[in-house]
């Protein structure tokens, strides 16, 4: 029931706000902020409930739903689904409470807020594949409001160009979710025994086939290059705290569906394949870095960076999936590695993303060579954007660098020399993200910001709340590391 409710407190939630237009704005922000911890506090209850030496799945709910089908509300979590979820309502709950100016219409605002929360944690809680492309697609429903509604600069064509891309990534999973639907005699949508059961193992014809839909749906979600083009302008265009969750938790589906999907309900076809998807990886990495290295825009820079360390994700599920058959360690690494990855990405990539809110709603400015010397004028800002900064860029100690360093240990076991050519894009973050720091906090300040105010108590509060989590990640990542090893050792592996 604890699953159950992460889902269901929500959705009740954004159903009051439906019917809430008469509510004032302190009012609303109170009650959506109250309604986010729920399902916060409920996971990591499930955190302590779970037994990473138990069942690979636990706190496991099934109600029949349509039996003729196959289809069940089924839910359940491994160490993997577990940690990427906790993260996700920890950033939701941050995003409903950082400051927005929400144009007179709170109750929507945080009513989409919270609709959007209760079908991404539906990603990562459940069992059933059909029920994980209902979630997976209405996620794209929430996140086309939130960006159409109170977006800035072309916010409209953004929302239109994200829903159209996303949809088409959405259609293709459908078609690949039919094929290993009707590969399996008796049909059924349960992750469980289609995980167990491969199948598509020796049709490597329709296999093939149906790992390519998945690829190119979880590809668009990720995004990966060439399937990226997307982003950057709905980053740029989103309110700050629609950035983070598109960035910290919407993209986690694609790497997340990865793992669960084709990783572990095709582990042979996935494993023949690793190697191209480590390619398309590496370019990733590559191309996100240097792409951001060349952007004037604050937030199309942030972007951009997804985009690279996203690539990162990918590489680790890729060298676990050639390893399925060979060093259980060494896959293990790559693995564990890939999840740290996504919890810490969601944690930095969404405070950065809250800080470029809080510069837009200062100066409605994204140019970054309209700032500069902000570290006199803005100390608690600059101390924080530095950290996110330094986490993003893999510094030892905190969240990113514990994850980068088991995924490169662990391709390093399978393909040496992409490993190395992957290391090029941690120096180029290193760049972007010190000339970044160097533009906005140092040099002379220009006059128009001369009373530029650094951040309220609710900003600070809020970013020191996730990047205390990405230090604590960094310094002691054990409690971590222990609930998602045992996941990770037995994902995939039958």
């Amino acid at each position: 029931m604890i699953l159950t409710a992460a889902l269901l407190v929500p959705l009740l939630g954004a159903l009051v706000l439906a019917g809430a237009g008469s509510w004032r704005g302190g009012t609303v922000r109170a009650f959506a902020t109250a309604v986010a911890v729920v399902p916060l506090i409920l996971l990591v209850w499930a955190w302590v409930l779970f037994d990473p030496a138990g069942a690979q799945f636990q706190l496991v709910v099934e109600v029949p739903w349509v039996p003729s089908l196959g289809m069940a509300f089924l839910l359940g979590v491994d160490g993997i689904a577990l940690s990427v979820a906790v993260m996700s309502a920890l950033l939701f709950a941050a995003s409903v409470v950082y400051p927005i100016d929400t144009k007179g219409r709170a109750a929507q605002y945080y009513g989409w807020l919270l609709f959007l929360e209760a079908v991404s944690l539906g990603v990562f809680l459940t069992l059933d594949l059909l029920l994980f492309y209902v979630f997976f697609d209405l996620s794209l429903v929430g996140m086309y409001f939130l960006i159409a509604r109170w977006g800035h600069g072309t916010p409209q064509y953004s929302a239109l160009k994200f829903f159209l891309y996303t949809l088409t990534g959405s259609l293709a999973l459908l078609l690949a979710f039919l094929g290993l639907y009707l590969s399996h005699d008796p049909h059924t949508f349960d992750m469980r025994v289609l995980m167990e059961a491969q199948p598509l193992a020796g049709s490597a014809q329709a296999a093939g086939l149906v790992l390519l839909g998945l690829l190119v749906g979880f590809g668009i979600k990720t995004p990966l290059v060439p399937f990226h083009t997307w982003l950057p302008q709905a980053h740029v265009d989103a309110p700050g705290p629609g950035s983070a969750i598109l960035a910290g938790v919407l993209l986690k589906m694609g790497t997340y569906g990865l793992i669960r999907i084709p990783y572990s309900m095709m582990t042979d076809t996935f494993a023949h394949y690793a190697l191209w998807i480590a390619v398309v990886a590496v370019v990733s990495i590559l191309y996100g870095a240097l792409v951001a290295l060349g952007q004037r825009d604050l937030k199309r820079r942030i972007a951009y960076t997804s985009i690279n360390h996203m690539g990162y994700t990918v590489l680790g599920i890729a060298a676990a999936g050639a390893l399925l058959g060979g060093d259980e360690a060494a896959r293990t690494l790559a693995l564990t590695g890939a999840t740290v990855e996504m919890v810490a990405h969601g944690l930095i990539t969404g405070s950065l993303f809250l800080i470029a809110g809080s510069f837009w709603a200062r100066g409605e400015e994204y140019d970054l060579d309209r700032y500069g010397g902000l570290a006199r004028r803005a100390p608690l800002l600059t101390g924080l954007t530095a950290v996110a900064a330094f986490a993003s860029l893999g510094l030892p100690g905190l969240a990113g660098f514990v994850a980068e360093l088991q995924i490169f240990a662990g391709t390093f076991a399978v393909w040496p020399w992409l490993a190395a050519i992957g290391l090029l894009g941690i120096l180029i973050t290193a760049a972007l993200f010190l000339q970044m720091l160097q533009k906005l906090f140092f040099g002379d300040l220009p006059a128009r910001w001369a009373s530029f105010p650094d951040l309220r108590p609710i900003e600070w509060g809020v970013l020191g709340a996730l990047l205390a989590a990405v230090v604590v990640i960094g310094v002691y990542p054990r409690f971590l590391l222990t609930l998602i090893e045992a996941s990770a050792v037995l994902t995939g592996v039958r």
